[in-house]
């Protein structure tokens, strides 16, 4: 009941997440980033412990894929875990557990992966990775956001969607983009205006933390 999507940018470095399902509040528990170090995401009987060890096994160095095995190694019941993993240089890895329910699947591509369980159709993954890589050039946010729209346009799932998640790393710390709906009638098509309103401000924010001078007169 839940389909997503981790991505790259080799234009920025960017590194980033979407994901959406038919129940509330998926950004809380799914998606994972961290600047310079890769994205995570963990879903299907969601361990939410695991994006954050995912993000620091990648820190330390390990590939994708044996971050997967890692991963499968410490949380009980792998076999209900579905996962995506993207690395700073592109790299992916997955993991969907024999439990998981279908139609399910996974789907790599250059600079993404893309996950999907209890949806309508086994190509949802498939679609999401064509319409990421159809764009290189796009900002990351508009490149993940039309990779859920064509997840969802693929079969998308069996119940209403209820919310949807985009985070994205940059240099910092702190997200450039973290931006949820965590329950609505349309969440993708509300996280797609989300963003409309707050891509103009989004190279503000980081210039207010790191550069305070550089904005006087602007507050918020």
């Amino acid at each position: 009941m839940t389909f997503s999507l981790a991505g790259r940018c080799a234009r920025t470095g960017m590194l980033g997440a979407v994901v959406t399902t038919s129940s509330i509040a998926v950004g809380a528990r799914c998606p994972y980033a961290a600047a310079g170090v890769g994205a995570v995401l963990t879903q299907h009987t969601t361990d939410p412990r695991l994006g954050p060890l995912g993000l620091d096994l990648l820190e330390r160095g390990m590939t994708p894929a044996h971050v997967a095995e890692a991963l499968k190694a410490v949380t009980s019941r792998a076999d209900w875990r579905q996962l995506a993993i993207i690395d700073r240089e592109g790299r992916t890895a997955s993991h969907t557990g024999a439990s998981c329910k279908p139609e399910l699947g996974e789907a790599h591509g250059r600079d993404c992966v893309a996950i999907a369980n209890i949806v309508r159709s086994a190509e949802v993954p498939r679609a999401m990775v064509r319409i990421f890589e159809a764009d290189p050039e796009a900002h990351l946010a508009e490149r993940l956001i039309a990779a859920l729209k064509a997840g969802d346009e693929a079969g998308g799932e069996f119940k209403p969607l209820v919310s949807t998640a985009l985070l994205i790393a940059d240099r910092e710390a702190f997200p450039y983009v973290d931006l949820r709906v965590d329950s609505a009638p349309d969440p993708i098509a509300a996280l797609a205006a989300l963003w409309r309103d707050y891509e103009p401000m989004a190279d503000l924010y980081v210039a207010r933390a790191v550069n305070p001078a550089s904005v006087i007169g602007q507050v918020g």
